[in-house]
């Protein structure tokens, strides 16, 4: 297991990858992209993205590179309305949430592994 950190918004984030992931990504000819997406709704959830393109309008600030093979972002999402519904299934559409201190909301550690034949990982704070 590899441990390591990055700095995003002048806080320090411990990134462990896993060495089924450092296999994984050692055969990669393209970066990965990692997203830490902590959703503002009814409730609180937060959920790990795993991309094989960054997404359009990603913002500076919330971004931070492990390796030339891992690109890291943390994303505060949030929904126009809350709704129960919205917990059932699908997703209602999601909007950036502009909030105040996001550094305050960067999370202290990521975890990445790949098991299964698919990439998964955690967040926390």
């Amino acid at each position: 297991m590899n441990k390591q950190n990055i700095e995003m918004m002048g806080k320090q984030i411990q990134v462990e990858v896993s060495k089924k992931a450092e296999q994984q990504l050692s055969q990669r000819a393209t970066p990965l992209f990692v997203e830490m997406e902590l959703y503002f709704s009814c409730l609180l959830r937060k959920e790990i993205r795993i991309r094989e393109h960054a997404r359009d309008e990603v913002d500076g600030a919330f971004t931070a590179r492990l390796s030339d093979n891992v690109h890291i972002s943390f994303r505060p999402v949030m929904t126009k309305s809350c709704s129960i519904e919205s917990c059932d299934g699908e997703s209602p559409p999601l909007s950036d949430f502009p909030i105040e201190k996001p550094q305050s909301y960067v999370p202290k550690w990521l975890k990445l592994d790949f098991k299964k034949g698919e990439w998964c990982g955690d967040f926390g704070y």
